[in-house]
């Protein structure tokens, strides 16, 4: 295994990931044949693809498996949902620790261009042009509890129920699992009335600028979070920009995005 791979998948990501895909064996009874590509070395690879955004045709010999074989290993893996698997272990292990802040909760969605594909859209802030958009929301550290795509002419509003819904249950140093932030807070874009009784009826306090009397400028001092791991997302040059037809392999491209940012908080 060359240090490559180490360095893109290190020992406690790989266990993370190993609880959630178990070791495949293939049996054939004629004998003979080559053997199967090792996990550790796709997943490498899959990352690469993510973090430098090269096309699956340039994926480097280095990692061992040929680019198709990725390619298929990646697309299992995106149909069998591991890596919203993951995503969900990896909070579990953040929150025994007691390294998830609920106290103050932010969301916040960004748009990228979209070459092609299903949940594509207009972008009615890039000249109409095609585009996706990514939601998410994160804790007081930045660190994204739940994520979501949708057309670029979706607008933001519409993903806050989507995104608190989609919140897992998550474990906690003490007491039950929780899934609910005590307190959200958004822009302008959220400013309706009827997103604020359904967190009220949901018990978490809200905190929305209002269109026209308060400044986007206040709310900041707190929202900053989201916008930094926002930028951090944008570390995964494969989400500069969407290539992938499948909706479900975008989805993959940013949990895979997600799941290293709350992996480098384990290893802190």
């Amino acid at each position: 295994m060359t240090d490559l791979v180490k360095r893109l998948v290190p020992d406690e990501l790989w266990t993370l990931f190993r609880r959630v895909v178990q070791p495949t064996q293939v049996i054939r009874p004629q004998g003979g044949g080559r053997q199967r590509a090792g996990d550790r070395e796709c997943l490498a690879a899959i990352i690469s693809v993510a973090t430098s955004g090269c096309t699956w045709r340039q994926l480097p010999p280095v990692f061992g498996p040929a680019w198709p074989t990725v390619y298929r290993r990646f697309a299992q893996w995106s149909r069998e949902r591991v890596w919203a698997r993951l995503h969900r272990l990896v909070l579990d292990e953040l929150g025994a620790r007691g390294e998830l802040d609920w106290s103050r909760c932010a969301i916040d969605s960004v748009s990228v261009r979209a070459v092609k594909g299903l949940l594509t859209g207009p972008n009615p802030t890039d000249r109409g042009k095609a585009g996706s958009k990514i939601h998410l929301i994160t804790d007081r550290n930045g660190v994204p509890l739940s994520l979501g795509i949708s057309g670029a002419n979706m607008h933001d509003s519409q993903g806050l129920e989507p995104l608190v819904r989609g919140i897992p249950p998550i474990r906690s140093r003490r007491g039950p699992r929780r899934r609910r932030p005590a307190k959200l807070h958004a822009d302008k874009g959220y400013d309706y009335d009827h997103l604020r009784r359904w967190l009220r009826k949901r018990g978490i306090r809200h905190r929305i600028a209002r269109k026209g009397i308060e400044s986007s400028q206040r709310l900041g001092r707190h929202r900053w979070v989201v916008e930094r791991t926002v930028s951090w997302l944008a570390g995964c040059r494969r989400l500069h920009r969407r290539y992938e037809r499948e909706a479900e392999h975008f989805l993959a491209f940013v949990g895979i995005a997600a799941a290293l940012i709350r992996q480098r908080r384990l290893i802190e």
